[in-house]
């Protein structure tokens, strides 16, 4: 057990046991941004894991309520404009419970397109405001099968006088038979200011 951490999955210090029954989280490489026009791993998504998770913690944008978003490429391809079949759900409640919601985000959906995918939208950026969140990115290294992804995302909205936890459930899959190798994340407008990008590998 030397270098293993028991029970204590997504730590981003190395190579964290999951709980009992599971396999292990294997840390690869983390970014932290500073004003970045995007945030793109290049490296570590490869054949050595059919499994891959990024965690984005206390994610800032420069400018007020853009979608925080992702697209993908393959080998050495920078243009990040794969083709992407995407659904997406919406859930919220106000911190006076006065209202909830659940329900499908209309326009954060894509059939086929190739823009950057949204993982979750209006990312207030007054200063106690950030979106956290992961994204799981499965066999991206497959010559066979289309290539799957799915996330969970929160942060705290407000809207007619009223603050509110948001969340976004983003799924679907990247419709290429060619190994993903790079996935770039960015704002639909401005910059990234502050936030922790970890990439994992699991190990099954």
């Amino acid at each position: 057990m030397s270098g293993i951490i028991a029970q204590n999955t997504l730590d981003n210090s190395g190579l964290i046991k999951a709980p009992a029954g599971g396999g292990a989280w294997n840390f690869i490489s983390k970014q932290t941004a500073s004003g970045d026009s995007d945030i793109s791993f290049t490296s570590g998504i490869d054949s050595t894991y059919k499994e891959y998770v990024f965690t984005f913690i206390n994610i800032h944008p420069s400018v007020d309520e853009p979608k925080f978003t992702f697209q993908v490429d393959t080998g050495t391809n920078t243009n990040y404009n794969q083709q992407i079949t995407s659904t997406q759900f919406q859930d919220y409640h106000t911190e006076s419970g006065s209202y909830t919601g659940l329900g499908y985000a209309a326009g954060d959906d894509q059939a086929n397109g190739t823009a950057f995918q949204s993982l979750i939208q209006n990312v207030e950026a007054d200063n106690d405001n950030c979106t956290s969140g992961f994204l799981y990115l499965f066999n991206p290294s497959s010559s066979t099968f289309v290539k799957h992804f799915m996330g969970r995302f929160y942060t705290q909205q407000s809207s007619g006088g009223e603050v509110y936890a948001n969340g976004m459930f983003p799924a679907g899959y990247i419709n290429t038979t060619t190994a993903i190798t790079r996935v770039q994340f960015k704002m639909s407008s401005g910059n990234i200011d502050a936030g922790d990008f970890c990439l994992y590998g699991l190990t099954t």
